[in-house]
This record gives structure tokens, C-alpha cells and sequence, in this order.
């Protein structure tokens, strides 16, 4: 079984966002740039899946700018096969990213694809589900758990108030969840040996697909800045500011 893993560059998540001094978006230039962490999780799990036998070749994917190629790399480093790239200028909106992947689909005939639930940068949280109806194959999401036996999958998957577990019949749309995994860190010589694997870069106007953006944005704003705390004396007194300033009882 291959499995195709689609990962994305975004801001590392250790870096304070800054927003742009005009509101159009944020602040992106000398900024520290990474994998995904929910597509770290995702290439992970594809990979233990290939080291426990039940997967013959991971590939990873992902669609944007040329810079991207370090974050395949990353992957690869962690152990994916191989790599493709799709290039673009601007931002590929959830919808597009999908209908890219549904042709990458058709191409590589994955058995299972792995993909973060979300990406940090945006948090659509759309990308797996839409990938799922457009090509009509099952999908479980926010898995905490995935298990492969054969042609079906057991996925444990986080929801609202607790754990809903699904079985799937391959092939299949999984997105990860945090508690999945906890990825290994590349060693140096998987880095030196990740830059000998193949990596396929292509234009991802060539697939056929509309990129146009759907939507815009209007404006980015930072979120208000905090009221620092207050120490109250006895419950009556939090119960009355609670009530009475905040106008949260």
C-alpha cells in the first residue's frame, strides 16, 4: 500500500505572528518557516506504518512556494520516499488544494492519504474533508488513534465530549490529531540522505485545476490586548465582579 501524505510550509509555530502595519495579512518576511505540525504527525504515522510493514512507500506532497522544497526534505528526513512539489506564487486556497490532490490522487493511487487536520496558519480545518467528498472515500478526523489491518483502518478519533472510534474501508482520507504521535527529530545523516531522494517539481497550474482565490481578505488585526488579573479577597467578591463588570453571570 503507498501512501500519499500532503504537508504544508507555514510560520513555525515557536514565532510570535506579527500583523502588517496596513492590515493585509501577516508579517511574513525574515520570519522562521516549518513544517506543519499536524502534517509532522501525519508523516510520521505514514512512515511507522512502512516501518511496521504495512505500507510500501511513502510519498509526500506539498503546494506552494519553491521554498517548500526544505519542508519536503524535512519529510523525508523523517522518512518519506520520495516528494513532490507544486509550485504557485500566491496562497492555494483549501478548496484548490484539494482538487490538486484529487488529481495527485488518480496519479499515485494511494491506498490511504494522511494529512493534518489543520494547518496553524489559517486553521480551515477543510482540506481533508473536501479532498474526502470529491473523491468519495471514507474519512475519519482528528485521529488519536489509527490502526491498518488489511483493507480497512481503525481510527479513534477525538470529538466534542470524547472518542468516536470508525472503521474504514480502504482507500481512505485520514487527518491527525496532536496526541497521534510524538514525531522523531531528523538525525543528520537521514538529512544528508533525504537530499538524494527524488523530488518531483512541477507547475501546479499544469494539473488543470482553477486556482483563482475564492474569497479575500478584507483586513487582519491583532487580538485585543489582555486586562491583566486582580486578586479577589472571598468568593462573594468574584461572584459580584463576574456579575457585575465582566456581565458573564
Amino acid at each position: 500500500m503507498k501512501i500519499l501524505v500532503p504537508v504544508k510550509r507555514a510560520i513555525d509555530y515557536k514565532v510570535t505572528i506579527r500583523v502588517k502595519p496596513d492590515g493585509s495579512g501577516v508579517d511574513t518576511d525574515n520570519v522562521k518557516m516549518s513544517m506543519n505540525p499536524f502534517d509532522e504527525i501525519a508523516v510520521e504515522q505514514a512512515v511507522r506504518l512502512k516501518e511496521a510493514g504495512q505500507a510500501s512507500e511513502v510519498v509526500v506532497v506539498s503546494i506552494g512556494s519553491p521554498k517548500a522544497e526544505d519542508t519536503i526534505r524535512t519529510a523525508m528526513a523523517i522518512g518519506a520516499d520520495r516528494g513532490m512539489l507544486l509550485t504557485h506564487d500566491t496562497a492555494v486556497e483549501p478548496l484548490a488544494v484539494a482538487k490538486l490532490l484529487v488529481k495527485l490522487v488518480e496519479e499515485e493511487q494511494p491506498g490511504l492519504v494522511i494529512l493534518g487536520k489543520q494547518a496553524i496558519d489559517n486553521d480551515a480545518n477543510q482540506t481533508g474533508q473536501m479532498l474526502s467528498a470529491l473523491l468519495g472515500w471514507g474519512q475519519a478526523t482528528s485521529a488519536a488513534e489509527l490502526v491498518v489491518d488489511g483493507d480497512s483502518a481503525t481510527v479513534t478519533s477525538e470529538i466534542d465530549g470524547g472518542l468516536q472510534k470508525l472503521r474504514l474501508t480502504l482507500p481512505a482520507i485520514v487527518t491527525t490529531e496532536l496526541g497521534l504521535n510524538q514525531p522523531r527529530n531528523a538525525t543528520l545523516p537521514n538529512v544528508i540522505k533525504a537530499k538524494k531522494k527524488p523530488l518531483d517539481v512541477r507547475e501546479a497550474s499544469s494539473l488543470g485545476v482553477d486556482l483563482d482565490p475564492r474569497l479575500k481578505v478584507t483586513k487582519v488585526t491583532e487580538p485585543p490586548a489582555r486586562k491583566s488579573g486582580i486578586q479577589v479577597n472571598s468568593v462573594e467578591e468574584l461572584v459580584a465582579k463576574l456579575r457585575d463588570e465582566a456581565q458573564v453571570l
